[in-house]
Parts: structure tokens; sequence; C-alpha cells
């Protein structure tokens, strides 16, 4: 028996390995299994070349688990190892033969897995004791037993192998004892080697046999080594495609299409990328996207490689130009990512315009589901918007969907106002803004709808991009106000009639918002009362609680509570308050009137004086005018809210406008019903 230490530059190297080579210790597996696919394959392309005249014999990778033993076991019927090849790549850490290896025989194999020298070692994060029997296919080879305990001491030896081929044995230590359930490794084999290119084997297959599953005596192989990304797209179908993605979400919904990448120049990528049906809940797609590296699993985590709005589409990518570091578990910086980012950016957007283009029906059909995830790369990649104008819909709230180019040409006319600006209205919640949708349809508009994730967004985003144009919920104003046409009709109410009926209104508002009362004539026909949100706090309360910047988004909501001047209803309410407040009202502004002229002239005396000329007393005497003045306000506002309480009808106009935008509800809508009803009678 011989005896050595490992070639390491630091006898610290296994507690390293042990804690740090690899973030998750599960992926010891994924490294030894790779190890013996790398052995196999280099064993058939040995054969190819004629090194070797023999039988190949059975390729398959086999995994078996000993938990009496403690044990488990990878083994493969490659290449194995002469004593010298095991002092040179098991000794000397980090020295790969895959690299020597893909030299000599690079005509012969198209990929070789383990090329970093250190996926053996990965091994000693959960075991004690690890053991290699290996045997070279050459001449006369001898087979070799070598054994470590995690120490840079290890013992070489001869020992007896039928065939060649390595075994790797790991004694699991005490900490890793969950590697030696069957489900724990029939879960790992199937994360990190479900797509291995040469069939691996756990367990036996199993049947249902007298009320109970029993084993067949078959081997239970658990990988495809041929999956659908590995195929030219011309020898598949839409049916192996839509089978493909069952095998890889077996739980998911159809997927709306798919885009092969097949790619050799500048750079390697294959894969199949899958348009899920998404309409909300981003975060709940995310990290679907597989990646692989020649077909072994590396990580769900593809930032970095897929712009960030695709890695809500699903399926796989597979590229041995991607650079990984000792994990294969993160990205690294490096040109080739940012090549193969953009050229899945542009195959995605050229694949979505030919499908426009082919079935523009189909297209629309889809659109709903698509439009999230092409509104998300709009906003976050110039590129792919330009790209993008070529197929993006607007879909007006008839269902009817348009172009950019489309709909500009569709609203130009009529939507146009009187400074030169095309408006383009919109809704978020087609039933809740009914009352004004129609009301925009009466006036010959139309109006899109704008119920996604990402429309707030886009609606900022596409007010830049776009000429001479702007963006207005059709709720936002008046109708005669969404679109100005020509100069206002003039409101007929006094400053003093407006005053009262704005007293009288905003006390039977909802306290929890605030009100503002204006005025507009919107003609005999129209609604009493219309309740609107100024466009700009309405978005930035919106921007705010998507961003978590609160500063808007913690204000109460502000509104509009516009009424319309010329509606008969609203001139009996002002009637109502001249019937029963006319002459209380008409005592406290005669002794206003006086005082308001007096304070007047006061203000007079101040004018063209600085601040230290005015006298003491001209400065009291507006002060106390202005705190009689404000006394007699006060007592009218009183006057004018204890009238607006009592008003059923007042109460009733407000209630029907908060009615209209969906806003009336619980108590307030049934207290409403029973007034309704009262006013029926």
């Amino acid at each position: 028996m011989a005896k050595g230490k490992i070639g390491v530059t630091s006898e610290n190297i296994f507690p390293i390995i042990k804690k740090f080579l690899y973030s998750d210790h599960e992926i010891f597996l994924r490294e030894i299994v790779s190890n013996a696919v790398d052995a196999t394959q280099k064993m058939a392309a040995v054969s190819t070349s004629g090194e070797y005249k023999g039988e190949l014999g059975e390729n398959t990778v086999k995994v078996a688990v000993d938990k009496d033993a403690g044990t488990i076991t990878i083994s493969d019927h490659g290449v194995g190892m002469t004593e010298e090849e095991v002092e040179k790549y098991i000794n000397q850490i980090a020295f790969s033969s895959a690299g020597d290896f893909l030299d000599k025989y690079k005509d012969d194999i198209n990929a070789i897995i383990g090329h970093f020298g250190l996926g053996f070692y990965s091994s000693f994060m959960v075991s004690e004791k690890v053991e290699i029997i290996t045997k070279s296919y050459k001449k006369d080879a001898k087979a070799i037993k070598w054994s470590c305990d995690g120490s840079p001491e290890y013992s070489i030896e001869e020992t007896e192998r039928d065939n060649f081929g390595t075994d790797i044995i790991l004694f699991i230590d005490d900490e890793n004892k969950e590697f030696l359930e069957d489900a724990k490794v029939n879960e790992l084999l199937t994360k990190y080697c479900k797509f291995l290119p040469i069939p691996i084997s756990f367990g036996k297959e199993q049947e249902w046999k007298e009320d109970k599953m029993v084993d067949t005596g078959e081997e239970k192989v658990i990988n495809n080594t041929t999956p659908a990304w590995t195929k030219k797209p011309a020898d598949l179908k839409d049916e192996d495609y839509n089978s493909f993605y069952k095998e890889l979400y077996p739980m998911g919904e159809d997927p709306l299409f798919h885009i092969h990448l097949n790619v050799d120049y500048p750079f390697n990528l294959t894969g199949i990328l899958y348009f899920p049906k998404i309409k909300s809940n981003v975060e709940v797609q995310k990290n679907k996207i597989q990646l692989y590296s020649n077909q072994v699993f590396v990580t769900d985590s593809v930032e970095g490689i897929v712009p960030e709005f695709l890695t809500l589409l699903h399926g796989v990518i597979d590229s041995p130009d991607i650079p990984l570091n000792v994990s294969r578990s993160y990205l690294q910086s490096d040109a080739n990512v940012k090549k193969i980012s953009s050229h899945i950016t542009k195959k995605v957007a050229d694949r979505l315009a030919e499908l426009f283009k082919e079935d523009r029906k189909q297209f629309e059909s889809k659109w709903d589901d698509l439009k999230l995830i092409v509104e998300y790369g709009m906003l976050t990649d110039e590129k792919f918007y330009e790209r993008a104008e070529k197929f993006v819909l607007f879909k007006n709230v008839d269902g009817n969907y348009f172009t950019f180019e489309e709909y500009e040409k569709l609203i130009k006319e009529n939507q146009t106002d009187k400074n030169k600006s095309l408006v383009y209205l919109y809704a978020t919640e087609k039933d809740q803004q009914f009352s004004y949708i129609e009301a925009a349809k009466e006036k010959g508009y139309d109006v899109l709808l704008m119920d996604g994730q990402f429309d707030v967004h886009m609606v900022n985003q596409l007010e830049q991009k776009f000429k001479d144009s702007r963006f207005v919920r059709v709720d936002s104003d008046v109708i005669s106000k969404l679109i100005p046409k020509d100069d206002e009709i003039a409101v007929q109410f006094t400053a003093d009639e407006k005053t009262e009926l704005t007293s009288v209104f905003r006390v039977v508002t909802p306290t929890e918002a605030n009100y503002i009362v204006n005025f507009e004539d919107l003609g005999e026909k129209a609604k009493p009362m219309v309740i609107t949100q100024s466009e700009f706090m309405r978005r930035m309360k919106d921007m705010g609680g998507m961003s978590g910047m609160n500063f808007y988004g913690d204000m109460p909501d502000s509104y509009n509570l516009v009424v319309n001047s010329s509606h008969p209803l609203v001139k009996r309410v002002l009637e109502d308050v001249h019937t029963g407040l006319g002459a209380d009202l008409k005592a406290v502004r005669e002794k206003k009137a006086p005082l308001l002229d007096k304070k007047a002239t006061a203000e007079k005396e101040k004018e063209g004086k600085k601040e230290e000329e005015i006298t003491q007393e001209t400065k009291d005497k507006i002060e106390d005018l202005g705190k009689k003045i404000d006394g007699l306000a006060k007592q009218e506002s009183e006057k004018l809210e204890a009238f607006g309480k009592e008003s059923k009808l007042a109460k009733q106009l407000v209630d029907l406008a908060l009615l209209a935008n969906n806003m009336l509800k619980g108590e307030d809508l049934n207290v409403f019903v029973t007034r309704s009803i009262e006013l029926i009678k």
C-alpha cells in the first residue's frame, strides 16, 4: 500500500471545501454524477477514435444508497483511471482531466461537463470518508482503490474490479444523514440530473400489484437523455413542445407558444422558452427558467443572462459559454452574457412580431396574457421597446385591439383638444367607471382599457414617447374638460350661492376623504353631480403605492365633487336653502357687509407703505375687523351645514354621485336605499 499527501497549498483546504466550496451542500450529487457522465462520454470517444476496440457494454450511471452502511455509491462504466491518473487528477486539486481530454479528443466528443477540477471534492462536504475504486480501460490496467478521510492524507492500493469504470463511495457523516433517504436522493437526481445525456438509474421501477406498489426488478432511469431542446426545430412538432413543457412543469397550464433557441455563433446557446398565461402576481411566476450547462442543471435564478422582464417566461436555456464559479450557482460578469441576453431579447421580439404578422386574430386572442410580459419589457429595455412598437396592442373598452399607429389615426380627428394635443382617454375599471365611459362615448370619444399591472407606468412612458399627446383617465374630470374644445360655459350662480351650496353639500360627503366642491354648467340632461379625481394626484398615489414611496400614498384621497349648476335638483336645493335660511343668512350678511367695507378701507391705508410705516392702530383695526368677519362667516357656515345635514335631497344627490363611482357601501348604502324609498313615496 502506498501513502502520500494530496497536492494542496494549505492543510486547511479541506475545512474550506467542506464549508465554502458550494453554496448548497446538496450540489455534491450533481458533481459526482456529472463526473461519471463525463467518464462514460470519454469512453465512447475513445471507442470512436479506435483506441479501444472492445465492447463498451452498458453505459448507465448507477446511484445506490446503503442506509445500513451509511453510504452512497455512484458507479459508471467509463474510462476509469490508472494509478498515475489518480495521482494527477485526484491528488492534485483543481487539475481537471477534462481540459487535457478535450485537447486530445476534441473531434470525437461534443461536450465534457466537468471542467473545473473541484467537483469531486464536493463529496467531502457531506462525507466523513470517500473511496474511489477505479479501473482504466487501458490494456493490462489494474484496479485501484483510493481512500481519504477528509484530511490531506490519503491511501492508494491495488484492488479488484471486474470491468473498467469507477465507483465513488461516499461515507455520509452524521450531519448529513438526510442524504441517505431514498426520497431525498431521488429529489436531487430529478432536480440536477433530469436531462443528463447518459442514463442515470436509481432504485427499481414499480408497478401496482395486489393493492400495493412492488418492484419490477428493472432499474429505474430517472433522466431523459435527449430532451427537446437538444433536437433540431425541424424535427419537432407542437405536441412535442407541449409534451416537454409538461415534463418541466407537470402541474402547469398549457403555454401560449414557444421560442426555440439554437445558436452556434458567436456563442453556443440552445433552449426552449415558453410564454405562460400570466395576468398578475409577477413574483409567483419568476424563477421558472432553468439554466443548464451541457444538460447539467445549474440554477433557476437566471438574472444576468435573461433580461429581467423575460424571467417571467418558462423553459430551458443551455449554454457552455456562460461562465460559472466553482458552484455553478451564480453568474459572473462576462461579455458573452451580455451578448446572450441581447440575442434572447431580439429572438423573443422577432418571434412575437412573426406571430402578429402571421395570424393577427390569434395574436389578439392571446394578447391579454402576453401584455404583462411585453409591457414589462418595454418599460425596462429600450431596444425591446423599439422592436415591440410593431406588435404591441391597445385594447379599448369594447374589446377591440389596435396598434399604436392604428389607434392614433382612429382618435386624431375627434380627440384633439383646442391646444392641438391628442388626448388618449382610458379607464382602469370598466364596471366601476361605466358612467364616465358612457359619457365619453356619447361625445363620440373612444376609451382605452388600461387595467394591467404595469399600465400606470406605461401611461407615463407613452406620454414621453408620443408627440403632443397626453393620457387622461376618463373619470379625472367632467366630460367637457377631458378634451377641452371651446371656451368654458360660465356658471350662473353668484358667489354667495356657490358658498351656500358648497357648505350644504360638503358637510354630507364622506369624512375619510377630502372633497373639493366645484361648479360646472353641464346641462340640464347631465347628472346633478359628478365625482372626479385629479389625474396628477391619482397617478402619484398609484406610482407611490407600487414603488414603496409613500409620500403621496399616505395622503388621504382627494376628490372633486362637481356640481351641475344647470340641473333642476341642484336648483331645488338652492331654493330650499333660501326658503329655510333666507332670513337668517340675510341678517348675518347685513352685519358682515359694513365690516367688509371698513376692512377694505383700512387695507387701502396700508397701500404703498412699508411695514414699519403702518400704525399699530391700523393693524389692530384690521385684525379686529377680520375676527368679527370670520365669526359671522362661521355663523353662516354653521347654519348652512346644519341645514345640509337635515336635507335629504342634498344627501341623496351626493350619495347618487358616490354610488355611480362604486364608493357607497355598507351601512351608508343601506341608509341610501331606505332614504330612496322614503323620497319615492
